[in-house]
């Protein structure tokens, strides 16, 4: 028996991935559980493992292709498995996703018996069976039309078939690929030849995409308003160069936003409706009672935001080494999906890059976001003597809709105080 195995839904809302690296080659046995490809979402790089036991088949795609969730990933021989037992693993459910990690999606292709076919579908191919969540019409075709297709980069189901039934063959591929190149060669004029010599084009990742949809939702769902304020932390830069070096002994590198994110959560738990996502169209506030503050990361291949949890409960050193820790799998691209899910609140710190003050964006559907600047030392007034001092810029955009001027600005304020008097973060 034969298993298509496609490309999962792994939750969060994607619907494509694009292949990094293939762990497996036809003819390799596999084992249920164990890794098949890795792919790179528009959240995470994550490996797919295999939903059954058997011998592969057929791969589909090339690193670099993009697929779609219900695109096929590989084909699974299942030796020995037919008549009744076929139908039971035909009617088995998917594998669970707290045992593999991820839900899978696939149909089966039994061989020998087409008492067990599905109805719809002659080769057992029919996504109504197959849980990819559209219903859509497989062309018939013979195992070697598929694959030339597949290599061609044709998708069969828009190819004429002159065989028995419609049955698309191997010369139907062979000639829509041939008339689809004609097509391309005969359009492209002079133009476009000379756009090639001047302009390098790139193909997306699926994080830069993400980022782009991103930014579109939260610009056109929210309404953003930004208040903008410097703190003197003279004393919070005095606390943290006195304990550096007793974290560094531990291995544990102390900036200053461990302090910043603990200042952030306390100052939400007194403005809930920063903390908070609406539910317009059902006139809803949802007024979340933890504390999961994401930091935005700037990586090679983009900006990725993972998630602290639970950042009220956690002390100084604790977060010193969630930060260290996120910044670290941010970097070697080994961000799991748990690391993503469930922020409250963002913090941007553009100020890690030279900037000073910026008008960052919501993480939508959030209500609102802190940026941070860089620190500088400037004259400052204190007991009326003029002082040298370290300002932090900061800013906070809110969603208008949610948070008015008034307690936007407390908000802030509050944080303020806290980072200006950093023993009031573990008084209480």
């Amino acid at each position: 028996m034969k298993y298509i195995f496609k490309f999962p839904d792994i939750g969060e809302g994607l619907d494509e991935g694009t292949i990094v690296e293939w762990y497996v080659e036809k003819g390799q046995e596999v084992t249920m559980g164990e890794p098949l490809v890795k792919m790179e979402t528009d959240k995470v790089v994550t490996d797919i493992p295999s939903p059954k036991t058997g011998i592969i088949s057929m791969k589909y795609g090339q690193v670099g292709e993009t697929i779609h969730v219900g695109d096929p990933l590989v084909e699974i021989d299942m030796p020995g498995i037919d008549g009744e037992e076929a139908q039971k693993e035909a009617n088995k459910p998917e594998f669970e996703p707290a045992e593999e990690g991820a839900a899978v999606v696939g149909t089966l292709e039994l061989a020998g018996n087409s008492a067990y076919l599905p109805a719809s579908d002659e080769e057992g191919l029919s996504d109504e069976h197959g849980l990819s969540g559209q219903v859509v019409k497989k062309a018939l075709a013979t195992p070697v039309a598929r694959a030339m297709a597949k290599e061609m980069g044709v998708d069969i189901n828009n190819v004429p078939g002159t065989g028995p039934a419609g049955r698309v063959m191997k010369s139907d591929i062979e000639g829509w690929f041939s008339k689809r190149k004609n097509l391309e060669i005969t359009g492209r004029g002079k133009k476009e030849t000379s756009t090639e010599q001047e302009v390098e084009v790139v193909q997306l990742s699926q994080i830069r995409k993400a980022i782009a949809r991103n930014m579109i939702q939260s610009k056109h769902q929210a309404v953003h308003m930004t208040v903008f304020d410097e703190v003197e932390v003279s004393e919070l830069a005095r606390v943290r160069e006195k304990y550096k070096t007793r974290f560094a002994d531990g291995g544990i590198k102390l900036s200053f936003l461990p302090f910043i994110l603990k200042a952030t959560a306390l100052a939400l738990k007194e403005f809930p409706s920063l903390n908070s996502e609406m539910d317009l169209e059902n006139g809803k506030l949802f007024l979340k009672k933890y504390y999961n503050i994401g930091i935005a990361v700037d990586t090679p291949e983009g900006l990725v935001v993972p998630v602290i949890k639970n950042v009220d409960k956690l002390d100084i050193r604790e977060l010193a080494v969630k930060v260290s820790e996120i910044a670290e799998k941010a970097r070697s691209r080994s961000l799991s999906l748990e690391d993503m899910k469930n922020g409250s609140f963002t913090i941007t710190n553009f100020g890690s890059i030279g900037g000073q003050f910026a008008v960052p964006v919501i993480n939508f559907p959030q209500a609102g976001i802190l940026g941070i600047g860089r620190i500088l030392e400037k004259p400052v007034v204190k007991e009326s003597l003029v002082v040298p001092g370290k300002v932090l810029p900061l800013s906070v955009s809110v969603d208008h809709r949610i948070v008015d001027g008034g307690e936007v600005s407390r908000f802030l304020n509050r944080i303020m105080e806290y980072l200006g008097d950093p023993v009031s973060l573990v008084m209480g």
